[in-house]
C-alpha cells in the first residue's frame, strides 16, 4: 500500500495506512498527508442510507469536519450573516433557498480554520447544477473534490427501514423498531410515523433521488473525480469498514 498521496489527473487521492490487528474499524486507517491534504469528500446517497452517520465516523477517522448543508444554513441564519439573512427571507416567504445562496454559505464554511485541512460534504450536491456550483466554489478556493462516495442500497430495503421509524407526538423523541400507536418509552405519548416516512412517500422521494443523482455521478466521472460506490447494507461497523477502504485504493 502506498504511504503518500497519489494523483490522477487533477484529483489528489489521499491514501491511508492500516494500523495493526485488534484495532476498531474507526481507528484502523490513518490519513497520510501528501503535498496537499485538503481533502474534500462529497457524500451521495438516498434518504435513510446512513451517509450522515458514516460521514461522522469518517470525519473522526480523517480528522476533518463533516459539513452538512442544513447545519451551515441554520448557523448562518442564527449568526445573522448577510447570506443567512438572505436565506431567512426566502424561508419566511415559504420559498426554497436558491443554490447560489446555499453555495455562498458553503463557501464561507470552507474558508473557516476548522476546514483548513478539508471537509466531508453531506447534502451539498443533489443535482448537476449544484455539482457545477460546488466545483466553482472549490476552484475559487484552490481546492478539488478528492473523492465522491455513493451509498448504495436497494429501494425496498430503504422503504422498510424508513417506514419503521416512529416519533413521539409529544416529546418528539425518534424511535426505530416500535409500532405506531405504541406509548413513548420516554414520556408516555403516542408514537406516530411522519408523513414523509410513509412507504409511498419514501418511494416517491427515491424516484426523485435516482433521477437527480444518476446524472451527478456521470458528471463527476467525466470530470475526472474518483467515484466509489459503498454497499450501505449491513451493521454500522461493516459499512464503516467499506467506507474507510475506499481511501486505500
Amino acid at each position: 500500500m502506498a504511504d503518500a498521496a497519489t494523483t490522477v489527473g487533477s484529483v489528489v487521492r489521499p491514501t491511508i495506512a492500516a494500523a495493526g490487528p485488534g484495532t476498531s474499524p474507526a481507528s484502523q486507517p490513518t490519513l497520510v498527508s501528501g503535498d496537499d491534504d485538503r481533502t474534500v469528500v462529497v457524500l451521495l446517497g438516498p434518504p435513510g442510507a446512513g451517509k450522515g452517520t458514516q460521514g461522522e465516523h469518517l470525519a473522526a477517522a480523517l480528522g476533518i469536519p463533516k459539513v452538512a448543508t442544513g447545519d451551515v444554513l441554520r448557523a448562518a441564519v442564527r449568526d445573522g450573516t448577510t447570506l443567512g439573512r438572505e436565506a431567512q427571507a426566502y424561508m419566511d416567504r415559504g420559498d426554497l433557498v436558491p443554490d447560489a445562496v446555499i453555495l455562498g454559505i458553503m463557501k464561507d464554511a470552507l474558508t473557516q480554520p476548522s476546514t483548513a485541512r478539508g471537509a466531508i460534504l453531506d447534502g451539498v450536491v443533489r443535482t448537476v447544477p449544484q455539482a457545477e456550483g460546488l466545483q466553482a466554489v472549490l476552484d475559487h478556493l484552490g481546492r478539488v473534490t478528492t473523492i465522491v462516495l455513493v451509498f448504495v442500497i436497494e429501494d425496498d430495503v430503504l422503504v422498510r427501514r424508513i417506514s419503521e421509524r416512529t416519533v413521539c407526538d409529544s416529546c418528539q423523541t425518534p424511535y426505530t423498531g416500535h409500532h405506531t400507536g405504541d406509548p413513548c418509552p420516554k414520556c408516555g405519548g403516542r408514537l406516530v410515523r411522519r408523513t414523509d416516512d410513509e412507504p409511498q412517500a419514501v418511494r416517491q422521494r427515491l424516484v426523485v433521488y435516482h433521477a437527480q443523482t444518476a446524472p451527478v455521478i456521470t458528471w463527476y466521472k467525466t470530470h475526472g473525480v474518483r467515484v466509489v460506490s459503498i454497499d450501505a447494507i449491513g451493521t454500522r461497523d461493516e459499512v464503516q469498514v467499506r467506507v474507510l477502504r475506499a481511501f486505500s485504493r
